[in-house]
């Protein structure tokens, strides 16, 4: 039996939720005494393959066609692959490219599809674990099919790591460039640009209670002080304080840092979903009963302006006026 999880890169570099697509598959292909099968498609795939073939990977099938994801592409080829493998589990990243062609691969392969699984287990059968309503509730999805395909959360599971002796087979696809019908003909970076959230070691994020823009100054000062990252909950983005691409939640990105340093935010089921997966979390709200303090690993019931000053001071900084 096998189990096929679809890696995903973007302008020349591997996702993160590729090693994190290994991880849930190894732990599949363990429960159920099979081979996994990691497929990359398109750009520079022996490159890729070197870069994918981590501890617990079996075999790793490179299909050299187009440089950026297409979904007609990605469509034809990863049906072609299903076809000559005929895995048992075929497990796709729940992202922006994933949940573009998944769909369509599902209907064309009579797949059962089951989205955005954030843990899975499988015994007699497959039970996938989903969030519901706003992610307010989790439910378990029991699949009653011998063949199911799956999008996996970014960062529910830890990347698979250590050195692997995959093997490496070219897979070749016959694309019907009739049925080829766009191209990526360029980026543009929207709302700041360069600057990427999820791959922060350490972020100071800012919410509602900051009250003012003026004030973000404040948690600007400490994030350079700890030499930190500077990002935010929905709110200070709809207020125009901050572009989108500094947002963390449901709405905006997914963040596992090291260390995650809320200040000022409540922790709504939204914002949560974005960031549980942090290593630690420190939270700074004169609230007590605020919900971020059910998940954080360090709090601090007080003031942020009280707060903030004194961590500004503590690391070797200079608080600003404001």
């Amino acid at each position: 039996m096998t189990v096929l999880g679809i890696a995903e890169h973007r302008r020349g570099d591997l996702r993160d939720v590729s090693f994190e697509l290994a991880s849930v598959g190894r732990e599949l292909a363990d429960a159920t005494d099979s081979e996994l099968h990691l497929a990359v498609i398109g750009g520079e795939v022996e490159a890729f393959a070197d870069d994918l073939d981590r501890e617990g990977v079996d075999v790793i099938h490179t299909i050299d066609e187009g440089e950026e994801f297409n979904h007609d592409v990605y469509v034809q080829a990863v049906e072609a692959l299903h076809d000559d493998l005929s895995p048992e589990m075929l497990l796709m990243p729940h992202s922006v490219n994933g949940l573009d062609y998944a769909p369509a691969v599902a209907s064309r392969l009579s797949l059962p599809l089951v989205t955005d699984a954030i843990g899975v287990e499988r015994d007699d059968g497959l039970a996938v674990t989903r969030e519901m309503y706003g992610s307010k509730v989790e439910t378990v999805v029991d699949v009653d099919a011998d063949r199911v395909a799956l999008t996996v959360r970014p960062g529910e599971w830890p990347p698979v790591e250590g050195t692997g002796d995959a093997d490496v087979s070219a897979f070749e696809v016959d694309i019907d460039e009739s049925q080829v019908r766009s191209t990526v003909t360029g980026f543009e970076e929207v709302g700041g640009g360069d600057v990427d959230i999820a791959d922060a070691d350490v972020l100071v994020s800012v919410g509602r209670g900051i009250e003012e823009e003026e004030n973000l100054a404040l948690v600007e000062a400490l994030a350079d002080t700890l030499g930190a990252t500077l990002s935010s909950s929905r709110p200070i983005v709809d207020n125009g304080w901050l572009p989108k691409n500094r947002q963390v939640g449901q709405s905006g990105k997914v963040v596992t840092p090291d260390v995650y340093i809320a200040i000022g935010i409540s922790g709504a089921v939204q914002h949560v979903a974005g960031m549980k997966g942090a290593e630690t979390i420190v939270a700074i709200n004169d609230d007590p009963s605020a919900p971020i303090y059910d998940l954080a690993d360090y709090g601090i019931v007080d003031d942020l302006f009280d707060v903030v000053p004194a961590l500004i001071e503590a690391f070797g900084g200079e608080p600003p006026e404001i």
